[in-house]
């Protein structure tokens, strides 16, 4: 029997294989196809990524440096607010390349990552659970004693164990060029209902356009009319759901949930390469295989460290939707240099942040 199934190997369920082989648990990885792709998330992440990876891990995936946003609240070509540090805030990086590499880093530290193999059957039982795979050989079936969801949006461990959904599923929409722009400034158009269109300069990877939209919205008609706004018609386009919202509990008896199958998300901007991997750290730290009651210390972990900052997230995010002139104002008031880390909200009342405002009076 294994210590820990792991369904799903992106950047959540690598990290939280790799923590968990090196504290000595038998942890075997199940990936539905090759690691990394479809590609349906982008690669724009804050320099804290590579604290997650290897040493040589900077050289393989960067592409773009990032110092600052441009605010748009009309499409391309509108008036801007730009927001900057005088520092590199983010990193463009090679999105596939770096599910591949964490995925490199949990095998070499003892995990069993399986590609090509779909999770169709979870189930739980008083000492263990029991995992249903068809892979390239046929249909197999694994005993653990736990098992842990770091299968995405539409997780099959949150559906199967019947475990509660993410407030909210966005449907997430990106586009690339070969267009080569080694600019440091991203920009954003706060045109699409209740979540925003970006541009992000690749350097010589290209350029990626995306936008994000609720239910029900027209995702492909607003991502060609964003397009055409910049006069570029992406060759390479992909699509997929990003969670919004954790739900009340994301543990089960002898289940937990990690990453966007949990929607460790920022309300925000819908990234959550940072926030799973964070809480795929507590997830190796608190859980314990042999007594699952430390499931709830999971819980309570990750929620202290993350909850002021997914709740501020919301709160940011609802300035998306307020009237233009409020919106212009607001952004009017904080333009310039900022002292705000991009994954962690509450830094816009930290010391940095006040005294970049200070230094504008």
């Amino acid at each position: 029997m294994h210590d820990v199934v792991v369904v799903g190997a992106g950047p959540a369920g690598s990290r939280y294989a790799r923590r968990a082989a090196e504290r000595g648990l038998d942890v075997l990885v199940f990936e539905q196809g090759t690691v990394g792709e479809p590609l349906a998330c982008s690669g724009h992440v804050s320099t804290d990524i590579w604290a997650y990876t290897g040493e040589s891990a900077r050289d393989e995936l960067f592409q773009n440096e990032i110092s600052g946003a441009r605010f748009h609240t009309g499409g391309p070509g509108s008036a801007d607010h730009p927001f900057y540090k005088d520092e590199v805030i983010s990193n463009v990086i090679d999105r596939v390349g770096l599910d591949r590499h964490l995925a490199d880093l949990a095998r070499e530290a003892g995990a069993d990552v399986r590609e090509d193999h779909t999770v169709v059957g979870v189930s739980e039982e008083r000492d263990g659970v029991t995992v249903t795979v068809r892979g390239p050989d046929g249909v197999e079936t694994h005993q653990a004693k736990l098992v842990a969801g770091c299968d995405g949006p539409k997780s099959r461990v949150r559906r199967e164990l019947d475990l509660p959904e993410p407030d909210e599923l966005l449907h997430g929409v990106l586009g690339f060029t070969d267009e080569v722009d080694h600019g440091d400034f991203v920009d954003v158009h706060l045109t699409v209902p209740k979540f925003f269109a970006w541009r992000i300069p690749r350097g010589e990877a290209g350029v990626e356009y995306g936008l994000a939209v609720p239910p029900g919205d027209d995702a492909r008609g607003r991502f060609e009319e964003f397009c055409a706004g910049y006069g570029v018609e992406p060759d390479h386009r992909c699509s997929g759901l990003i969670p919004i919202g954790p739900s009340r509990r994301v543990t089960g008896h002898r289940s937990f949930l990690v990453g966007d199958a949990a929607a460790q998300t920022k309300p925000f901007t819908g990234g959550g390469i940072l926030y799973g991997m964070t809480a795929a750290d507590h997830a190796a730290r608190e859980i314990a295989p042999d007594d699952p009651g430390t499931l709830g210390d999971y819980e309570r972990a990750w929620r202290a460290d993350l909850r002021s900052e997914i709740r501020l997230g919301h709160a940011v995010r609802a300035g998306y939707s307020v009237p233009k002139p409020l919106q212009k104002m607001g952004m009017r008031a904080f333009e310039g240099e900022i002292g705000v880390h991009m994954d962690r909200p509450t830094t816009l009342f930290s010391r940095e942040q006040l005294k970049a405002l200070l230094s504008r009076s």
